[in-house]
């Protein structure tokens, strides 16, 4: 079976890719280690593998890299959401693929590099089923002093109290939901980003700023590794997994991509915001600054 290799750095990926025959077709899988469908390309990726078997020479590699600790190559290949998969031969772009649909997959791969040995379905793990336990089911399925049925227990008024009355898990909710809608409004542009605009701390963050920058866009940024309560907070207040995010007047615009897509619609799409010469956008304020700056 042919295996997957892992890119750590640019110049193992530029010997890899330089190294392989004109024929042979580099599959080249983008990831990050927080983005779940990351893990479900994995799979595919290892259940292709296993079907091409190794000859000489290959007629297909497998190249696994981090996008995010890898920005210039991701930058190269234009990857602006993971996972994302390049299919190249010959130094030449033969397709991508956005996503972890596995019949997409396949399909490209097969496409371009023929089936491989085993023309089944994809080997990936099926779903887990939960069985419930029966009723007193303990220690080998007798029925203990521990396991007896409680189900038509109520607590009595002279019972100890096992629990608070009533939990802060709602109010801290509602605080900080209170605290997320405040800052997304706090400039008319508002980018949650990881790093600052001067130290970006992911490819996508840093395209994002160059971009705003490009377009002459005055902004104002929050550095989400800084405060792990507004990271996590604002996922599910925007219902948006990842970052960057990037709002206007407090609406979420998107990611990258989506910012992308709506220039490439409309070019004027900032138009509204500029504050500066295009290529001079503002820069955000002090690095050490965690709250939103206007730029």
């Amino acid at each position: 079976m042919s295996t997957i290799t892992e890119i750590p750095d640019d110049s193992t990926f530029q010997t890899h890719i330089s190294s392989l025959p004109p024929t042979t077709l580099a599959v080249i899988s983008f990831h990050t280690p927080w983005a779940a469908p990351c893990k479900q390309m994995r799979l595919i990726l290892e259940a292709l593998a296993s079907s091409y078997p190794p000859q000489t020479p290959p007629v297909i590699s497998f190249l696994t890299l981090d996008a995010e600790n890898l920005p210039d190559i991701s930058e190269s290949y234009d990857v602006t959401a993971v996972p994302f998969l390049i299919l190249q031969r010959d130094g030449k772009v033969l397709e991508s693929v956005s996503g972890s649909d596995a019949s997409k997959i396949r399909d490209a791969v097969e496409r371009h590099a023929g089936k491989g040995g085993n023309t089944g379905k994809l080997g990936l793990p099926p779903a887990l089923d939960a069985t419930p336990r029966e009723n007193g089911e303990e220690d080998g399925g007798k029925q203990t002093e521990k396991s007896r049925d409680l189900s038509s227990y109520a607590p009595g008024s002279g019972d100890a109290k096992t629990a608070p009355e009533m939990s802060s898990t709602e109010g801290q909710k509602e605080e900080l939901d209170k605290r997320l809608g405040e800052l997304v409004k706090a400039a008319p542009v508002m980018l949650f980003m990881k790093g600052t605009p001067s130290t970006p701390q992911c490819g996508f963050s840093r395209q994002l700023v160059g971009l705003l920058r490009e377009k002459g866009v005055k902004y104002g940024f929050f550095n989400i590794l800084a405060d792990e309560e507004v990271r996590q907070g604002l996922k599910d207040w925007s219902d948006w997994p990842t970052f960057p995010q990037l709002y206007l007047k407090g609406e979420l615009v998107g990611g990258l991509d989506i910012v992308k897509e709506e220039l490439e619609t409309d070019p004027e799409f900032f138009s509204e915001y500029q504050a500066a010469p295009k290529g001079k956008g503002g820069m955000a304020g002090p690095e050490a600054q965690t709250a939103p700056i206007s730029t």
